[in-house]
Protein backbone atom coordinates (compact mmCIF):
# COMPACT_ATOMS: atom_id res chain seq x y z
CA UNK A 1 0.00 0.00 0.00
CA UNK A 2 1.25 3.28 -0.64
CA UNK A 3 1.23 6.59 1.22
CA UNK A 4 0.30 9.61 -0.46
CA UNK A 5 2.61 12.54 -1.06
CA UNK A 6 0.24 14.71 0.43
CA UNK A 7 0.37 12.66 3.51
CA UNK A 8 3.99 12.35 3.46
CA UNK A 9 4.39 16.05 2.90
CA UNK A 10 1.76 16.68 6.08
CA UNK A 11 3.89 14.62 8.03
CA UNK A 12 6.86 16.33 7.43
CA UNK A 13 5.31 19.67 7.69
CA UNK A 14 3.69 18.37 11.50
CA UNK A 15 7.31 17.35 12.17
CA UNK A 16 8.50 20.89 11.20
CA UNK A 17 5.50 22.63 12.73
CA UNK A 18 6.11 20.60 16.28
CA UNK A 19 9.95 21.90 15.78
CA UNK A 20 9.30 25.04 14.57
CA UNK A 21 6.82 26.10 17.75
CA UNK A 22 9.10 24.25 20.46
CA UNK A 23 11.65 25.95 19.01
CA UNK A 24 10.04 29.33 19.14
CA UNK A 25 9.07 28.66 22.91
CA UNK A 26 12.36 27.15 23.84
CA UNK A 27 14.28 30.41 22.41
CA UNK A 28 11.84 32.96 23.46
CA UNK A 29 11.46 31.96 26.90
CA UNK A 30 15.16 32.18 26.74
CA UNK A 31 15.67 35.69 25.77
CA UNK A 32 12.79 36.23 28.18
CA UNK A 33 15.24 35.19 30.91
CA UNK A 34 17.60 36.92 29.84
CA UNK A 35 16.10 40.04 29.84
CA UNK A 36 14.47 39.71 33.10
CA UNK A 37 17.88 39.06 34.49
CA UNK A 38 19.58 42.01 32.48
CA UNK A 39 16.76 44.23 34.04
CA UNK A 40 17.19 42.97 37.40
CA UNK A 41 20.77 44.10 37.21
CA UNK A 42 20.02 46.99 35.54
CA UNK A 43 17.46 48.15 38.52
CA UNK A 44 20.19 46.59 41.55
CA UNK A 45 22.92 48.60 40.06
CA UNK A 46 20.57 51.88 39.68
CA UNK A 47 19.61 51.82 43.38
CA UNK A 48 23.28 51.30 44.31
CA UNK A 49 24.36 54.44 42.27
CA UNK A 50 21.39 56.39 44.18
CA UNK A 51 21.85 54.58 47.17
CA UNK A 52 25.82 55.83 47.04
CA UNK A 53 25.16 59.27 45.74
CA UNK A 54 22.95 59.25 49.49
CA UNK A 55 25.84 58.61 51.40
CA UNK A 56 27.93 60.82 49.37
CA UNK A 57 25.04 63.92 50.44
CA UNK A 58 24.97 62.40 53.59
CA UNK A 59 28.62 63.15 54.53
CA UNK A 60 28.65 65.94 52.77
CA UNK A 61 26.26 66.96 55.29
CA UNK A 62 28.19 66.00 58.37
CA UNK A 63 31.61 67.66 56.93
CA UNK A 64 29.18 70.82 56.35
CA UNK A 65 28.19 70.33 59.66
CA UNK A 66 31.19 70.30 61.20
CA UNK A 67 32.76 73.57 59.33
CA UNK A 68 29.56 75.63 60.60
CA UNK A 69 30.28 74.55 64.11
CA UNK A 70 33.91 75.24 63.95
CA UNK A 71 33.42 78.82 62.51
CA UNK A 72 30.73 79.59 65.50
CA UNK A 73 32.25 82.73 67.04
CA UNK A 74 31.50 81.20 70.22
CA UNK A 75 33.52 78.43 69.80
CA UNK A 76 36.22 79.83 69.54
CA UNK A 77 35.23 82.36 72.67
CA UNK A 78 35.36 79.50 74.84
CA UNK A 79 38.84 77.92 73.54
CA UNK A 80 40.57 81.42 74.27
CA UNK A 81 38.79 81.41 77.58
CA UNK A 82 36.97 84.58 78.42
CA UNK A 83 35.60 86.07 81.34
CA UNK A 84 34.69 82.83 83.34
CA UNK A 85 30.42 83.89 83.43
CA UNK A 86 30.24 84.91 80.29
CA UNK A 87 32.31 81.61 79.30
CA UNK A 88 29.84 79.26 81.24
CA UNK A 89 26.84 80.73 79.06
CA UNK A 90 28.75 80.03 75.99
CA UNK A 91 29.64 76.89 76.92
CA UNK A 92 26.00 76.17 77.58
CA UNK A 93 24.76 77.80 73.83
CA UNK A 94 26.99 75.66 72.16
CA UNK A 95 26.22 72.69 74.11
CA UNK A 96 22.84 73.28 73.07
CA UNK A 97 23.47 73.78 69.60
CA UNK A 98 24.99 69.63 69.86
CA UNK A 99 22.54 68.26 71.40
CA UNK A 100 20.14 70.49 68.74
CA UNK A 101 22.22 68.63 65.89
CA UNK A 102 22.30 65.13 67.40
CA UNK A 103 18.35 65.50 67.56
CA UNK A 104 17.96 65.65 64.15
CA UNK A 105 20.53 63.63 62.72
CA UNK A 106 20.10 60.33 65.00
CA UNK A 107 23.50 59.13 63.32
CA UNK A 108 25.06 60.83 65.41
CA UNK A 109 26.26 60.04 68.79
CA UNK A 110 29.02 61.96 70.00
CA UNK A 111 29.80 65.80 69.07
CA UNK A 112 32.99 67.48 70.98
CA UNK A 113 34.78 70.62 71.11
CA UNK A 114 38.32 70.08 71.91
CA UNK A 115 41.07 72.26 72.96
CA UNK A 116 44.73 72.27 71.49
CA UNK A 117 46.22 72.95 74.33
CA UNK A 118 46.37 70.46 77.92
CA UNK A 119 46.55 67.32 75.62
CA UNK A 120 43.85 68.22 73.64
CA UNK A 121 41.17 68.42 77.12
CA UNK A 122 37.58 67.88 75.96
CA UNK A 123 35.67 71.05 76.93
CA UNK A 124 32.40 70.39 75.34
CA UNK A 125 31.32 67.10 74.86
CA UNK A 126 27.34 65.66 73.94
CA UNK A 127 26.89 61.94 73.68
CA UNK A 128 24.10 59.54 72.84
CA UNK A 129 22.83 57.59 75.19
CA UNK A 130 19.87 54.47 75.44
CA UNK A 131 17.98 57.04 77.03
CA UNK A 132 18.73 60.38 75.25
CA UNK A 133 21.32 62.71 75.21
CA UNK A 134 23.95 63.05 77.76
CA UNK A 135 26.00 66.74 78.58
CA UNK A 136 29.46 65.11 79.91
CA UNK A 137 30.85 67.79 82.35
CA UNK A 138 33.89 68.05 84.73
CA UNK A 139 35.98 65.03 85.69
CA UNK A 140 34.20 62.86 82.29
CA UNK A 141 35.44 64.95 80.12
CA UNK A 142 39.12 63.39 78.57
CA UNK A 143 41.79 64.07 77.22
CA UNK A 144 42.31 63.32 73.48
CA UNK A 145 45.06 65.01 72.09
CA UNK A 146 47.28 61.58 71.42
CA UNK A 147 44.26 60.80 68.75
CA UNK A 148 45.11 60.97 65.05
CA UNK A 149 41.85 62.41 64.33
CA UNK A 150 42.97 65.43 66.65
CA UNK A 151 46.39 66.21 66.06
CA UNK A 152 45.94 65.66 61.90
CA UNK A 153 43.02 67.92 62.29
CA UNK A 154 44.84 70.51 64.00
CA UNK A 155 47.54 70.74 61.17
CA UNK A 156 44.70 71.49 58.61
CA UNK A 157 44.63 75.09 56.67
CA UNK A 158 41.14 77.26 58.09
CA UNK A 159 37.99 75.45 56.36
CA UNK A 160 39.21 72.23 56.17
CA UNK A 161 37.87 68.86 57.15
CA UNK A 162 39.53 65.76 58.29
CA UNK A 163 37.62 62.60 57.57
CA UNK A 164 39.65 59.37 60.00
CA UNK A 165 39.52 55.86 58.39
CA UNK A 166 36.12 53.71 59.56
CA UNK A 167 36.77 51.96 62.60
CA UNK A 168 35.31 50.31 65.74
CA UNK A 169 34.88 53.19 68.10
CA UNK A 170 37.67 51.95 71.10
CA UNK A 171 37.31 55.53 72.80
CA UNK A 172 36.42 54.66 76.44
CA UNK A 173 33.03 56.41 78.06
CA UNK A 174 31.58 56.39 75.01
CA UNK A 175 27.83 55.07 75.63
CA UNK A 176 26.13 54.37 73.06
CA UNK A 177 28.82 55.03 70.43
CA UNK A 178 31.16 52.58 72.33
CA UNK A 179 32.16 49.04 70.23
CA UNK A 180 30.17 50.98 67.05
CA UNK A 181 31.34 51.76 64.01
CA UNK A 182 32.10 54.90 63.25
CA UNK A 183 33.40 57.44 61.08
CA UNK A 184 35.35 60.59 62.93
CA UNK A 185 34.89 63.89 61.29
CA UNK A 186 36.59 66.50 62.49
CA UNK A 187 37.18 70.54 61.56
CA UNK A 188 39.97 72.77 63.09
CA UNK A 189 39.26 76.16 65.07
CA UNK A 190 41.91 79.08 64.27
CA UNK A 191 42.04 82.34 66.25
CA UNK A 192 42.80 85.50 64.59
CA UNK A 193 46.49 85.23 63.93
CA UNK A 194 45.42 81.62 62.08
CA UNK A 195 46.99 79.78 64.57
CA UNK A 196 45.04 76.48 65.22
CA UNK A 197 43.11 76.30 68.77
CA UNK A 198 41.16 73.27 69.12
CA UNK A 199 38.49 71.29 66.63
CA UNK A 200 35.12 70.02 66.67
CA UNK A 201 34.73 66.49 66.00
CA UNK A 202 31.91 64.55 64.98
CA UNK A 203 31.36 61.05 65.57
CA UNK A 204 29.17 59.15 63.06
CA UNK A 205 27.40 55.65 63.57
CA UNK A 206 28.50 54.36 60.32
CA UNK A 207 26.04 51.38 60.57
CA UNK A 208 23.30 53.58 61.53
CA UNK A 209 24.02 56.32 58.70
CA UNK A 210 23.77 53.05 56.46
CA UNK A 211 20.87 51.24 57.94
CA UNK A 212 18.93 54.49 57.98
CA UNK A 213 19.51 55.17 53.91
CA UNK A 214 18.93 51.44 53.05
CA UNK A 215 16.04 51.67 55.10
CA UNK A 216 13.79 51.33 52.11
CA UNK A 217 15.44 48.50 50.12
CA UNK A 218 13.44 45.01 49.61
CA UNK A 219 13.80 42.60 51.92
CA UNK A 220 15.62 40.11 49.80
CA UNK A 221 18.13 42.94 48.84
CA UNK A 222 21.50 42.76 51.04
CA UNK A 223 24.06 45.68 51.07
CA UNK A 224 27.55 45.65 51.75
CA UNK A 225 30.07 48.14 52.48
CA UNK A 226 33.96 47.56 52.30
CA UNK A 227 37.19 50.06 52.13
CA UNK A 228 39.84 50.65 49.91
CA UNK A 229 41.52 46.91 50.69
CA UNK A 230 38.40 45.46 50.64
CA UNK A 231 37.58 44.53 53.99
CA UNK A 232 34.28 44.67 55.14
CA UNK A 233 32.59 47.38 56.71
CA UNK A 234 29.14 45.90 56.76
CA UNK A 235 27.85 42.35 55.50
CA UNK A 236 24.69 41.09 55.54
CA UNK A 237 26.27 38.29 58.31
CA UNK A 238 27.82 40.30 60.89
CA UNK A 239 30.81 38.14 61.77
CA UNK A 240 32.40 39.60 58.83
CA UNK A 241 32.08 43.00 59.79
CA UNK A 242 34.77 44.52 60.80
CA UNK A 243 36.88 41.37 60.79
CA UNK A 244 39.94 42.79 60.25
CA UNK A 245 39.78 44.66 63.89
CA UNK A 246 39.38 40.76 65.40
CA UNK A 247 42.19 39.35 63.38
CA UNK A 248 40.62 37.42 60.82
CA UNK A 249 39.82 38.23 57.02
CA UNK A 250 37.30 38.49 55.42
CA UNK A 251 37.39 40.88 52.28
CA UNK A 252 34.66 41.49 49.37
CA UNK A 253 37.44 40.54 46.45
CA UNK A 254 37.71 37.01 47.84
CA UNK A 255 33.93 36.30 47.73
CA UNK A 256 33.07 38.68 44.57
CA UNK A 257 36.55 37.87 42.81
CA UNK A 258 34.76 40.27 40.00
CA UNK A 259 36.20 43.35 42.50
CA UNK A 260 39.57 42.67 42.72
CA UNK A 261 40.56 44.46 39.28
CA UNK A 262 38.80 47.72 40.44
CA UNK A 263 40.53 47.05 43.77
CA UNK A 264 43.84 46.46 42.34
CA UNK A 265 43.36 49.82 40.28
CA UNK A 266 41.47 51.83 42.37
CA UNK A 267 39.18 51.88 39.10
CA UNK A 268 35.81 54.31 40.15
CA UNK A 269 34.09 51.90 37.58
CA UNK A 270 31.01 49.62 38.62
CA UNK A 271 31.04 46.06 38.34
CA UNK A 272 27.33 44.00 37.49
CA UNK A 273 28.44 40.29 38.09
CA UNK A 274 26.34 37.05 38.72
CA UNK A 275 28.35 35.59 41.53
CA UNK A 276 28.89 31.58 41.44
CA UNK A 277 32.22 30.63 42.51
CA UNK A 278 33.89 31.57 46.10
CA UNK A 279 30.79 30.47 48.05
CA UNK A 280 30.13 27.04 49.53
CA UNK A 281 28.11 24.44 47.85
CA UNK A 282 25.20 24.74 49.40
CA UNK A 283 25.15 28.81 48.64
CA UNK A 284 22.53 30.25 46.49
CA UNK A 285 23.91 32.32 43.44
CA UNK A 286 23.52 35.90 43.70
CA UNK A 287 23.12 38.82 41.41
CA UNK A 288 25.31 41.52 43.06
CA UNK A 289 26.12 45.57 41.70
CA UNK A 290 29.00 47.37 43.48
CA UNK A 291 30.13 51.33 42.98
CA UNK A 292 33.24 52.82 44.29
CA UNK A 293 33.55 56.42 45.51
CA UNK A 294 36.24 58.23 47.24
CA UNK A 295 35.82 60.77 50.02
CA UNK A 296 37.44 63.78 49.65
CA UNK A 297 39.13 64.44 52.98
CA UNK A 298 39.02 61.29 54.26
CA UNK A 299 43.08 59.63 55.20
CA UNK A 300 44.44 59.00 52.12
CA UNK A 301 41.49 59.55 49.96
CA UNK A 302 40.09 56.10 50.66
CA UNK A 303 38.12 54.44 48.56
CA UNK A 304 34.28 53.08 49.61
CA UNK A 305 32.93 49.97 47.60
CA UNK A 306 28.84 50.11 48.04
CA UNK A 307 27.39 47.02 47.15
CA UNK A 308 24.32 45.24 46.73
CA UNK A 309 23.09 41.92 46.27
CA UNK A 310 20.01 39.91 45.34
CA UNK A 311 19.47 36.20 45.61
CA UNK A 312 19.29 34.72 42.20
CA UNK A 313 16.14 32.41 43.01
CA UNK A 314 13.81 35.44 44.02
CA UNK A 315 14.88 37.00 40.22
CA UNK A 316 13.83 34.31 38.57
CA UNK A 317 10.67 33.25 40.39
CA UNK A 318 8.27 34.91 37.91
CA UNK A 319 9.73 32.73 35.22
CA UNK A 320 8.60 30.11 36.58
CA UNK A 321 4.91 30.78 35.93
CA UNK A 322 6.02 32.53 32.40
CA UNK A 323 7.38 28.97 31.23
CA UNK A 324 3.81 27.10 32.29
CA UNK A 325 2.20 30.10 29.81
CA UNK A 326 4.40 29.65 27.10
CA UNK A 327 4.36 26.26 27.37
CA UNK A 328 0.50 26.02 26.87
CA UNK A 329 1.17 28.21 24.48
CA UNK A 330 3.54 26.10 22.67
CA UNK A 331 1.37 23.25 22.63
CA UNK A 332 -1.42 25.19 21.07
CA UNK A 333 0.16 26.38 18.35
CA UNK A 334 1.97 22.84 17.59
CA UNK A 335 -1.91 21.45 17.83
CA UNK A 336 -2.73 23.87 15.06
CA UNK A 337 0.56 22.85 13.02
CA UNK A 338 -1.12 19.32 13.08
CA UNK A 339 -4.10 19.77 11.72
CA UNK A 340 -3.18 22.36 9.05
CA UNK A 341 -1.04 19.69 7.90
CA UNK A 342 -3.20 17.17 7.75
CA UNK A 343 -6.12 18.92 5.79
CA UNK A 344 -4.30 21.48 3.63
CA UNK A 345 -0.45 19.57 3.44
CA UNK A 346 0.45 21.05 0.02
CA UNK A 347 -1.10 24.35 -0.11
CA UNK A 348 0.59 25.51 2.86
CA UNK A 349 4.04 23.91 2.55
CA UNK A 350 5.58 26.91 1.47
CA UNK A 351 4.41 29.45 3.85
CA UNK A 352 4.81 27.06 6.51
CA UNK A 353 8.35 26.99 5.68
CA UNK A 354 8.74 30.37 5.24
CA UNK A 355 7.79 30.34 9.08
CA UNK A 356 10.15 27.97 9.93
CA UNK A 357 13.04 29.47 8.70
CA UNK A 358 11.95 32.61 10.20
CA UNK A 359 11.18 31.09 13.51
CA UNK A 360 15.50 29.68 12.51
CA UNK A 361 16.63 33.26 11.84
CA UNK A 362 14.78 34.05 15.61
CA UNK A 363 16.66 31.31 17.06
CA UNK A 364 20.07 32.42 15.42
CA UNK A 365 19.29 36.63 15.51
CA UNK A 366 16.96 36.91 18.66
CA UNK A 367 14.54 38.53 16.51
CA UNK A 368 11.67 37.31 14.17
CA UNK A 369 11.62 38.71 10.66
CA UNK A 370 8.62 39.00 7.97
CA UNK A 371 6.02 36.60 8.59
CA UNK A 372 2.89 36.32 6.22
CA UNK A 373 0.59 37.89 9.04
CA UNK A 374 -1.47 39.91 6.47
CA UNK A 375 -3.41 35.99 5.29
CA UNK A 376 -6.74 35.43 6.73
CA UNK A 377 -6.75 32.03 7.81
CA UNK A 378 -4.98 29.95 10.00
CA UNK A 379 -1.52 30.52 9.49
CA UNK A 380 -2.04 34.60 9.14
CA UNK A 381 -3.23 34.11 13.28
CA UNK A 382 0.03 31.16 14.13
CA UNK A 383 2.06 34.34 12.77
CA UNK A 384 0.55 37.22 14.49
CA UNK A 385 0.58 35.04 17.34
CA UNK A 386 3.95 34.79 17.23
CA UNK A 387 4.81 37.94 16.93
CA UNK A 388 2.08 38.93 20.10
CA UNK A 389 4.06 36.39 22.37
CA UNK A 390 6.76 38.98 23.03
CA UNK A 391 4.75 41.45 24.30
CA UNK A 392 1.93 39.05 26.24
CA UNK A 393 5.26 37.48 27.90
CA UNK A 394 6.54 40.95 28.92
CA UNK A 395 2.97 41.61 29.78
CA UNK A 396 2.97 38.85 32.03
CA UNK A 397 6.51 39.95 33.54
CA UNK A 398 5.25 42.75 34.70
CA UNK A 399 2.39 41.67 36.29
CA UNK A 400 3.52 38.96 37.98
CA UNK A 401 6.47 41.09 40.08
CA UNK A 402 3.42 43.43 40.93
CA UNK A 403 1.47 40.72 42.19
CA UNK A 404 4.72 39.01 44.20
CA UNK A 405 5.36 42.09 45.93
CA UNK A 406 1.87 42.49 47.11
CA UNK A 407 1.52 38.91 47.70
CA UNK A 408 4.71 38.94 49.73
CA UNK A 409 3.85 41.90 51.94
CA UNK A 410 -0.02 41.01 52.39
CA UNK A 411 1.07 37.80 53.80
CA UNK A 412 3.53 38.90 56.71
CA UNK A 413 2.16 41.85 57.58
CA UNK A 414 -0.63 44.08 59.14
CA UNK A 415 -2.29 45.83 56.35
CA UNK A 416 -3.56 49.03 59.28
CA UNK A 417 -0.11 49.59 61.27
CA UNK A 418 2.69 47.86 58.71
CA UNK A 419 3.54 46.17 61.73
CA UNK A 420 4.28 41.82 61.69
CA UNK A 421 0.86 39.76 61.20
CA UNK A 422 0.63 37.07 63.70
CA UNK A 423 2.35 34.81 60.97
CA UNK A 424 5.47 36.42 60.67
CA UNK A 425 5.64 36.87 64.37
CA UNK A 426 5.15 33.58 65.50
CA UNK A 427 7.98 32.39 62.72
CA UNK A 428 10.48 34.86 64.08
CA UNK A 429 9.29 33.40 67.60
CA UNK A 430 9.99 29.79 66.13
CA UNK A 431 13.25 31.33 65.02
CA UNK A 432 14.32 33.27 68.27
CA UNK A 433 13.43 30.03 70.42
CA UNK A 434 15.62 27.79 68.28
CA UNK A 435 18.56 30.47 68.76
CA UNK A 436 18.00 30.65 72.61
CA UNK A 437 18.34 27.27 73.36
CA UNK A 438 21.03 26.57 70.73
CA UNK A 439 22.91 29.50 72.41
CA UNK A 440 21.83 28.81 75.76
CA UNK A 441 20.09 32.88 76.27
CA UNK A 442 16.86 34.40 77.30
CA UNK A 443 13.80 35.50 75.75
CA UNK A 444 11.33 38.40 76.89
CA UNK A 445 7.63 38.31 75.44
CA UNK A 446 5.41 41.35 76.32
CA UNK A 447 1.57 40.80 75.34
CA UNK A 448 0.01 43.98 75.47
CA UNK A 449 -3.59 44.98 75.20
CA UNK A 450 -4.78 48.66 74.90
CA UNK A 451 -7.29 49.69 77.36
CA UNK A 452 -10.63 51.75 76.64
CA UNK A 453 -10.26 50.85 72.77
CA UNK A 454 -13.71 49.62 72.70
CA UNK A 455 -14.73 52.90 74.28
CA UNK A 456 -12.47 54.60 71.46
CA UNK A 457 -14.39 53.15 69.18
CA UNK A 458 -18.07 53.16 70.16
CA UNK A 459 -17.43 57.10 71.41
CA UNK A 460 -15.34 58.55 68.09
CA UNK A 461 -15.58 56.16 65.73
CA UNK A 462 -13.87 53.75 63.92
CA UNK A 463 -11.45 55.88 62.36
CA UNK A 464 -10.21 56.97 65.84
CA UNK A 465 -9.49 53.66 66.80
CA UNK A 466 -7.48 52.59 63.52
CA UNK A 467 -5.87 56.41 64.49
CA UNK A 468 -5.03 54.75 67.67
CA UNK A 469 -3.94 51.23 66.58
CA UNK A 470 -1.13 53.15 64.22
CA UNK A 471 -0.10 56.01 66.94
CA UNK A 472 0.54 52.44 69.29
CA UNK A 473 2.76 50.96 66.12
CA UNK A 474 4.37 53.48 65.86
CA UNK A 475 5.46 54.66 69.48
CA UNK A 476 6.24 50.91 70.06
CA UNK A 477 8.87 50.41 66.58
CA UNK A 478 10.58 53.68 68.49
CA UNK A 479 11.23 51.79 71.57
CA UNK A 480 12.79 48.54 69.91
CA UNK A 481 16.46 47.67 69.20
CA UNK A 482 16.95 46.34 65.72
CA UNK A 483 16.73 42.89 67.26
CA UNK A 484 13.82 43.77 69.04
CA UNK A 485 9.99 41.86 66.89
CA UNK A 486 7.20 44.15 67.59
CA UNK A 487 3.55 42.50 65.73
CA UNK A 488 0.31 42.72 66.21
CA UNK A 489 -1.85 39.74 67.00
CA UNK A 490 -5.06 41.28 66.18
CA UNK A 491 -7.75 43.67 67.03
CA UNK A 492 -6.43 45.83 69.86
CA UNK A 493 -3.33 43.10 71.07
CA UNK A 494 0.32 43.31 70.21
CA UNK A 495 3.18 41.54 71.37
CA UNK A 496 6.97 42.57 71.73
CA UNK A 497 9.68 39.84 71.75
CA UNK A 498 13.26 40.85 73.13
CA UNK A 499 16.36 38.88 72.62
CA UNK A 500 18.59 38.67 75.43
CA UNK A 501 18.87 38.41 79.20
CA UNK A 502 17.03 40.50 80.78
CA UNK A 503 16.32 40.99 84.90
CA UNK A 504 13.27 41.98 86.46
CA UNK A 505 14.83 46.06 87.31
CA UNK A 506 15.14 45.57 83.17
CA UNK A 507 12.15 44.61 82.73
CA UNK A 508 10.04 46.87 85.18
CA UNK A 509 12.25 49.99 83.18
CA UNK A 510 10.88 48.20 79.70
CA UNK A 511 7.08 47.97 80.84
CA UNK A 512 7.45 51.29 82.63
CA UNK A 513 8.60 52.76 78.69
CA UNK A 514 6.14 51.50 77.21
CA UNK A 515 2.97 52.23 79.58
CA UNK A 516 4.14 55.93 79.28
CA UNK A 517 4.66 55.71 74.98
CA UNK A 518 0.97 54.26 75.09
CA UNK A 519 -0.37 56.45 77.55
CA UNK A 520 1.09 59.32 75.55
CA UNK A 521 -2.26 61.25 74.32
CA UNK A 522 -2.72 60.53 70.55
CA UNK A 523 -3.83 63.83 68.37
CA UNK A 524 -7.17 63.00 66.10
CA UNK A 525 -8.96 65.56 64.21
CA UNK A 526 -9.35 68.51 66.81
CA UNK A 527 -9.09 66.08 69.77
CA UNK A 528 -6.82 64.09 71.97
CA UNK A 529 -7.51 60.49 72.14
CA UNK A 530 -6.50 58.85 75.66
CA UNK A 531 -6.00 54.84 75.72
CA UNK A 532 -2.89 53.15 77.54
CA UNK A 533 -2.17 49.48 77.80
CA UNK A 534 -2.48 46.37 80.18
CA UNK A 535 1.00 44.28 79.58
CA UNK A 536 1.74 40.84 80.82
CA UNK A 537 5.00 39.35 80.19
CA UNK A 538 6.77 35.93 79.96
CA UNK A 539 10.81 34.91 79.76
CA UNK A 540 12.03 31.73 78.28
CA UNK A 541 12.85 29.44 80.00
CA UNK A 542 11.48 30.20 82.94
CA UNK A 543 7.68 30.48 81.97
CA UNK A 544 7.58 28.24 79.06
CA UNK A 545 9.82 26.60 76.33
CA UNK A 546 7.88 26.91 73.01
CA UNK A 547 5.89 29.42 71.46
CA UNK A 548 2.36 28.67 72.43
CA UNK A 549 3.32 28.35 76.46
CA UNK A 550 5.22 31.76 76.24
CA UNK A 551 2.74 33.81 74.07
CA UNK A 552 -0.57 31.84 76.97
CA UNK A 553 2.01 32.89 79.99
CA UNK A 554 2.21 36.52 78.73
CA UNK A 555 -1.58 36.53 77.84
CA UNK A 556 -2.38 35.16 81.24
CA UNK A 557 -0.19 37.92 82.97
CA UNK A 558 -1.62 40.60 81.29
CA UNK A 559 -5.32 39.32 81.87
CA UNK A 560 -3.97 39.21 85.79
CA UNK A 561 -2.84 42.86 85.28
CA UNK A 562 -5.98 43.86 83.64
CA UNK A 563 -8.21 42.67 86.27
CA UNK A 564 -5.85 43.69 89.05
CA UNK A 565 -6.08 46.85 87.31
CA UNK A 566 -9.75 46.74 87.78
Amino acid sequence: MRFPIAWQLGLVLVMVGLLGTGLTGYFAYQASRSQLLQSSEERLLTATQVLMRQVTVALRDVKADARLMAQHPQAARILQRGIPGFQAFSEENVAKLFEGLMAVHPQYFQIRLIEADHHGMERIRVDRAKDGLLHIRGDDLQEKGHYPYVFETLSLPPGSVHVSRATINRETGAHAGEGRPALQVAAPIHDARQRAIGLIVINVDLQGLFAQLAADLPPAVYLYLANGRGDYLIHPNPSRSFAFERGQRARAQDEFPALAGLLNNGSRNTAVHLVTANRPSDAKPLIAAFVSRAIPGMEENDLFFLGLSQPLASVLTESRQLASIMLGIVLSFSALTILLAIFLARHFNRPLYRIVAEIRRFSEEGKIGELPVARKDEIGDLALSILQMEQQIQQQIEYLQVQQEKLNHLASHDSLTSLPNRRMFLDRLEHALARAKRQNEQLLLLYIDLDDFKVINDTHGHGAGDAVLQAVAQRLRSLLRESDTAARLGGDEFVVLFEGTWDDMQIEQMIHKVQSALAAPIPYLDIELHSGGSIGYSRFPQDGSTSSTLIAAADQAMYDCKTKDR
